[in-house]
């Protein structure tokens, strides 16, 4: 897997531990001023992996990761920001493990402000632990050994 540091997020990036709540993490890309569709052309994916593990003071909160855009670089956590990608909850026991996978998908077509950055919600109680890498690559490894069958 090729790393751009241009179209990288989050690199060993801490969670927010301010509370329960919803934030921007990392680094934003700028698009430029002209709206455009990145989903579409050449495979974009977003990878988002479990640098450090990640905890919290309550073992029922829940994790979610989102993929936003906004005409502002401080993008919007109210929900007016663009969403083009969720996790969806992710459970605590789920990304406990340094290297575990969070997201690897293609990026989905349709209008992209002029910002990308990552949104961390937290549901229950705020983090108190955890690192996270995401960033934009052309290719991902998924690559898994299979039995033969022979």
């Amino acid at each position: 897997m090729i790393l751009d540091e241009r179209n990288e997020f989050c690199d060993a990036t801490a969670l927010n531990t301010g509370g329960a709540a919803s934030y921007l993490i990392g680094d934003v890309i700028d698009l430029g001023a002209t709206t455009q569709d990145i989903g579409t052309g050449e495979d974009l994916y977003l990878v988002i992996q479990v640098d450090t593990p990640v905890d919290s003071a309550s073992d029922n909160t829940v994790q979610q990761f989102h993929l936003c855009s906004d005409a502002q670089a401080a993008i919007a956590v109210d929900g007016s920001a663009t969403y083009h990608f969720s996790t969806g909850a992710l459970a605590q026991a789920a990304i406990d493990a340094a290297g575990d996978l969070i997201a690897a998908v293609r990026l989905p077509s349709g209008n992209y402000e002029r910002y990308l950055g990552i949104v961390h919600t937290t549901s229950v109680a705020a983090a108190t632990a955890g690192k996270i890498n995401a960033f934009l690559t052309k290719d991902i490894s998924k690559w898994k050994a299979y039995p033969d069958a022979i």
